[in-house]
């Protein structure tokens, strides 16, 4: 085994530590979102992501906010759309043309 397999491993199993945690740091936010710091900071000042500041320097993340910001807007697939549609019809048919 070579020094490379052992960083891969290493890393997997940081990310699998990582994946258990309930509030993240924003190094850890990062990691977990893919974004890099700068990204994570502008999430923050512009406030579009939760966050506490508990001693004013070190901002912590919780894992639910996470979340709910990585799956916010959740486009739908072709089949939701069409079916969507399909109830809609279904729900309120044509009386006349006009």
């Amino acid at each position: 085994m070579n020094l490379n397999d052992i960083y891969q491993r290493f890393d997997r199993l940081e990310s699998l530590l990582l994946a258990k945690k309930d509030v993240f740091t924003i190094g850890e936010f990062c990691r977990y979102a893919g974004l890099s710091k700068s990204a994570a900071y502008k999430l923050t000042s512009q406030r579009k992501i939760p966050f506490s500041c508990p001693n004013g320097k070190v901002i912590f993340i919780s894992r639910r906010d996470a979340d709910a910001y990585l799956q916010s807007n959740r486009v739908p697939s072709t089949y939701e759309i069409n079916a969507t549609a399909a109830n809609y019809i279904t729900l309120n048919p044509l009386t006349s043309f006009k």
